[in-house]
């Protein structure tokens, strides 16, 4: 049995029952998490000492399209229109396996760097049956505890009123990645929807998901083309509405809508830094969500346009959200006045276990649960002194802050260093990546 403790840290579970300790231990057992109290012994326990850190789960991001990773901020000024001509058009078309790989690598090895543990790689790049399997093989060496969310091809014919159905080689993959549940990488599908796929093919699709026991993923209500579609609606009327999707974006979705996805317990992620930076999206839609009861998770979307770290999701949120709430807009807000900093905390860490279908493994500091830990340098410059350790993290903290990371009880970074996959290797790869996609969309230009 390996044991690991982790001791005179400021504890923040994110569990109600166990609380928020100012100084107190976490003892994690093959990988376990098994007490959280103010001082445990344990003889023999590898120590790592969380003295002036905060102790808190890692972050989960719920919806990260890793495979454009190497094309980092290209499309920072640019119109939306243009990304998805050339990325998800002949661009992405174009991607090879070793792309995808390096897309992945280094995107999965920068969110545990930043304190991500749990990413759902909202890949749908499945040119070939070997895109996936180099997405998968990154993900894998990279050490993250990830949910692959398998897509389509990059061609027309699979988004435009599509009568093509989810590629079978899903299958292929449950069988041979996915055949047990009890492992880091789980599987989803990466669905199109009514706003991309014709009613029977997005019916047929969400029947194979829920064949294959796996949960759905699906971008609706981004902009405002998609809001005539009510793709929502289009479920609940289709009585297939329920607690295993989970809904990505929803600027643009109804009121009654929102209604719909509480009454059936589904989840919704929002991409708050991306949706901002794209001109053309609706307003990012929380005040409509906690006013139906939806606590959001949050995603860091595509690092083409944004930054995909959790500290920047969560501030702003947060700064977005008191900006309605002072009358910043036009339009009356419609939820609770108040939002706090623990509040936006939750939505990065319980609320995202609950959308990647892994609350009752990873999200909080519980007794049970998979040991997903992160330590914070509440003594670094841009921090200290503490005086609100919460606060500290949403307002103020970023991801060279990150001192140490746990996935599984596994430790992937300690010293602010990460310790799986050679980070200089990723980089390398990356760049030769990017290398050739900007000439491939240079030659589009």
């Amino acid at each position: 049995m390996t044991t690991t403790l982790i001791t005179n840290g400021h504890v923040l579970s994110m569990d109600g029952a166990v609380g928020e300790l100012p100084v107190g231990d976490v003892l994690i057992e093959d990988g376990v998490i098994r007490e959280v109290a103010p001082s445990i012994d344990a003889l023999g326990a590898e120590v790592v000492d969380a003295t002036s850190m905060i102790v808190m789960p890692g972050f989960i991001d719920t919806h990260r399209h890793t495979w454009q990773t190497a094309v980092r901020h290209h499309y920072a000024d640019t119109d939306p229109l243009q990304y998805f001509a050339e990325m998800l058009g002949p661009v992405g078309a174009g991607y090879r396996p070793d792309d995808v790989y390096a897309g992945n690598l280094l995107g999965a090895l920068s969110a545990l760097d930043s304190g991500v543990t749990t990413l759902v790689d909202w890949s749908h790049v499945q040119n070939t049956p070997e895109h996936s399997d180099a997405a998968i093989q990154a993900l894998t060496e990279s050490g993250i505890r990830g949910v692959f969310a398998h897509g389509w091809p990059l061609a027309p014919e699979w988004t435009r009123d599509s009568a093509l159905g989810h590629p079978q080689d899903i299958r292929r993959l449950r069988e041979r990645y996915f055949a047990s549940d009890d492992q880091l990488l789980t599987l989803a599908m990466a669905a199109r929807g009514p706003e991309m796929a014709r009613r029977d093919v997005w019916l047929d699709d969400l029947r194979l998901a829920r064949e294959l026991g796996v949960r759905t993923t699906v971008h609706v209500g981004a902009y405002a083309h998609n809001a005539h579609h009510r793709a929502v609606a289009q479920l609940r009327d289709a009585g297939v509405l329920g607690p295993d999707i989970t809904f990505v974006h929803c600027c643009r979705c109804g009121d009654d809508e929102f209604a719909m996805i509480a009454d059936a317990g589904a989840s919704v992620s929002l991409g708050v830094h991306c949706e901002l930076n794209s001109p053309g999206m609706g307003d990012v839609p929380l005040d409509r969500l906690l006013a139906a009861g939806i606590r959001p998770s949050l995603s860091g979307d595509t690092e083409t346009k944004c930054s995909g770290d959790m500290f920047t999701q969560m501030r702003t949120l947060l700064a977005y959200f008191r900006t309605w709430m002072g009358g910043g807009h036009s339009r009356a807000p419609r939820a609770p006045e108040s939002l706090q900093v623990r509040d936006v905390l939750e939505f990065a860490t319980l609320a995202g276990a609950k959308a990647a279908g892994l609350d009752r493994r990873t999200g909080s500091l519980t007794p049970g649960k998979q040991a997903d830990v992160i330590l914070v340098r509440a003594g670094d410059l841009n921090l200290a002194p503490v005086s609100d350790p919460a606060g500290a993290l949403v307002l103020a903290a970023h991801p060279g802050n990150v001192d140490t990371v746990l996935v599984g009880g596994r430790i992937v970074k300690r010293g602010g260093k990460l310790l799986t996959a050679d980070p200089h290797r990723a980089l390398e790869l990356a760049r030769r990546s990017q290398q050739r996609v900007l000439a491939a969309i240079a030659a589009m230009r």
